[in-house]
């Protein structure tokens, strides 16, 4: 799997790696891998191999992900915690945008948003942006 192939050349802590296998197995959030449950774990799972790719230098300890989730998207806000700070990341996953951007269409014309979750499951996102990183203390909690 991806994500076990881009954990591998990470930096992330060990605790976070097993946090990661057992979300994997699981599809539950756990002690480092916190998440609300609107967030289907298949999408939790991309938006982590986004996290992967895009920071394989940052020694994560935790991940906090709130997030909504609709038939073709997923948006939110990412916390990648380290041991002094936290990097935030707002994202949208979108699958009909990319259905769109690719030119796929189903049988009846409509953005065959069903191939691009299955045949570009990483490569959907609209966005993500990088917010920066701030020390733990000066973090500002997430909206409800």
């Amino acid at each position: 799997m991806k994500i076990f192939e881009l954990l591998d050349g990470s930096s992330a802590t060990d605790a976070f790696r097993d946090a990661v296998t057992r979300f994997v197995r699981d599809g539950r959030p756990n002690e480092r891998l916190a998440f609300n449950r609107d967030c289907p774990p298949v999408k939790v799972e991309r938006a982590l191999v986004r996290a992967l790719e895009e920071y394989p230098g940052l020694r994560v300890e935790s991940i906090e992900l709130h997030g909504s989730s609709g038939c073709e998207f997923f948006r939110g806000v990412m916390d990648l915690h380290t041991a002094n700070e936290v990097r935030r990341v707002n994202f949208h996953w979108d699958c009909k945008w990319k259905a769109q951007e690719m030119g796929w269409h189903d049988y009846f014309g409509f953005p065959d948003q069903t191939r691009a979750a299955r045949e570009l499951p990483y490569a959907c996102f609209r966005a993500w942006t990088d917010e920066g990183a701030v020390a733990k203390e000066a973090l500002e909690p997430v909206p409800a």
